[in-house]
């Protein structure tokens, strides 16, 4: 699978990245993948590293709902829940935009992930150069604003108070787009 590099004028670029991260917006975008799936309606999924049991299943439910009603989800898929929940989005037929926090040179696709590509419904895509090999914690709160720039929804399985999601969750309130945090009430 080749990586693809397109800038702002390319017409895959995504305009809502200009329009919601303004300044703050890439220049570049690298792919490995279908592109195709930018133009897809996009679920956007975070989740805290800590987060409490019941929110655990219900964030679990609710991939297993996307992935059984066909939603595209995107997520960076690096917290201990969003690594489970691409799991049980990988056994589904639905698409799926994994972004990760740091460049596509020498990225190593997980066996896991391999079929999906192939079938077209899986894209590998960050704003990261290509050599950017490490993750710090700028380039993750980088990485979500940029997922959730591209989503039509936002869905947070769960906020830690005072963590990088609240501020997240903060920022993306001017956007005019649905954003809801699962209510583990019921």
């Amino acid at each position: 699978m080749k990586l693809e590099t397109f800038g702002r004028r390319n017409k895959n670029f995504p305009s809502l990245i200009d329009k919601r991260l303004g300044d703050a917006a890439p220049r570049w975008l690298f792919a490995l993948g279908n592109l195709e799936l930018l133009k897809l309606p996009k679920n956007a999924l975070f989740c805290s590293i800590r987060t409490p049991g019941k929110v655990i299943l219900a964030a679990y439910d609710l991939a297993a709902r996307w992935r059984d009603e066909g939603r595209c989800v995107i997520s960076g898929f690096h917290s201990p829940i969003e690594k489970e929940c691409l799991k049980i989005l990988l056994r589904g037929r639905q698409p799926i935009i994994i972004c990760p926090a740091r460049g596509l040179a020498g990225f190593r696709i997980p066996s896991a992930w391999k079929k999906p590509l192939v079938d077209g419904r899986l894209l590998i895509i960050s704003r990261f150069s290509p050599a950017a090999r490490r993750t710090d914690r700028q380039q993750s709160d980088e990485r979500n604003r940029f997922v959730a720039a591209l989503a039509d929804k936002i869905v947070f399985a769960h906020i830690a108070p005072g963590g990088s999601l609240e501020s997240l969750k903060e920022s993306t309130s001017g956007w005019r787009m649905p954003c809801s945090v699962l209510d583990v009430s019921k």
